[in-house]
Order: structure tokens, then C-alpha cells, then sequence
């Protein structure tokens, strides 16, 4: 797999879980863990975005459902399963690369 093409943009990603399961995002809807789902600063809610772990060549495609992350350096909040998909949820944090595939 080539992921070296000009239009994935390389970032760091966290997940969220249990703490935010059952609670309304900014978009309004409900965050479900189990969903493929993230959130991110300013991309329309809605959008969608593959999302490829360089280290292990795994790729999830997640819809913007929520604003975040609010720590520093980090750029998508994933769902606890779309992390899973693609990294041990163990490491917490990761390196990415990303194209938003349809807004």
C-alpha cells in the first residue's frame, strides 16, 4: 500500500471511550464507543476520513461527529473502536496519516 501520496496529511490521534459513552457531542448526536466515529477542531460533523496507521499498514474510515481533541498536539479524537481498528488501544496516542474522503 502506497501511503506515501501527497494527499494524506500526516497527524496524532487519541481515542475516547467509556467516560464520553451515552453523552450528546457537538454535533448532537449521541457518542457511541462502538461506532466508527471521531471528533476534530474544525472539519464539518458529517465528514468522513480514512485514517491509515503507517506502522501497521491498518485503515478505518470514520465520520466527524464531535469537536476535539483539546490537548495539544493532538489532532482527531477517535471512537474507541475505530482506534482499535487500526492500533492496540494500549498505546493511547499514535501517528497517522489521513484524507477526508467525502464532506
Amino acid at each position: 500500500m502506497n501511503t506515501s501520496n501527497t494527499s494524506y496529511s500526516r497527524a496524532t490521534v487519541s481515542w475516547y471511550g467509556r467516560k464520553f459513552h451515552g453523552k450528546k457531542t457537538a454535533s448532537g448526536e449521541v457518542y457511541n464507543m462502538r461506532k466508527l466515529t471521531a471528533a476534530h477542531k474544525t472539519l464539518p460533523f458529517g465528514t468522513r476520513v480514512k485514517i491509515i496507521n503507517p506502522e501497521t499498514h491498518k485503515k478505518v474510515i470514520v465520520r466527524i461527529t464531535d469537536r476535539g481533541p483539546f490537548v495539544a498536539g493532538r489532532d482527531f479524537d477517535l471512537s474507541r473502536k475505530a482506534f482499535k481498528k487500526i492500533s492496540d488501544l494500549n498505546k493511547g496516542v499514535i501517528k497517522i496519516q489521513y484524507k477526508v474522503i467525502k464532506k
